[in-house]
């Protein structure tokens, strides 16, 4: 699978400058049947961080898993979710904040009425190259057409980024 590489990112990304994305760029890539447009990652973050903004459809919900290197970060753009992170349960709607520390259990699930977008940071830098791996090069800057998820592929995928994958999704 194709992997997140500076030199398919705009002309203006080079580590270590100022640079500007408009709200339609970014490395735009497929993941899990996600839209995730990779704003920053680490080539141009000195490996410090990655930001992505992500699109799930209703309804979507990722296993239970635990970053082991990263902090993992949401900014509610819109939609809501109900997210679970060792063991306590909260609904996020436009304008929360949720922090996952390194080595916490999470998951969420999107609300079933809407998409549900939001602005991921973590630290460091790093998950881009997972999704890139996982996913592929959007051909649409849209959720993609629902397909089925290898769960033992992206266990195997997850490992090799620090993720450990220790459940199923959140269902309710």
């Amino acid at each position: 699978m194709d992997r997140f590489d500076e030199t398919t990112a705009p002309a203006t990304l080079v580590q270590g400058r100022a640079y500007k994305l408009a709200a339609d760029e970014g490395t735009a890539l497929w993941f899990t049947n996600a839209l995730v447009l990779v704003k920053a990652g680490g080539p141009e973050t000195k490996q410090r961080l990655t930001i992505t903004e992500i699109l799930h459809p209703a309804g979507y919900a990722p296993p239970m898993h635990r970053h082991l290197v990263e902090d993992e970060s949401f900014y509610i753009i819109s939609g809501t979710a109900l997210f679970e992170s060792d063991g306590q349960r909260f609904t996020v709607q436009k304008g929360d904040f949720v922090f996952l520390p390194q080595g916490s259990t999470h998951t969420f699930l999107a609300g079933p009425e809407e998409s549900f977008r939001s602005l991921v940071i973590t630290v460091p830098a790093g998950f881009e190259t997972f999704a890139a791996e996982v996913g592929a090069p959007a051909a649409r800057r849209e959720i993609p057409d629902p397909k089925p998820i290898d769960g033992e592929a992206l266990t195997a995928i997850a490992a090799r980024h620090n993720i450990e994958i220790v459940g199923p999704p959140l269902t309710t």
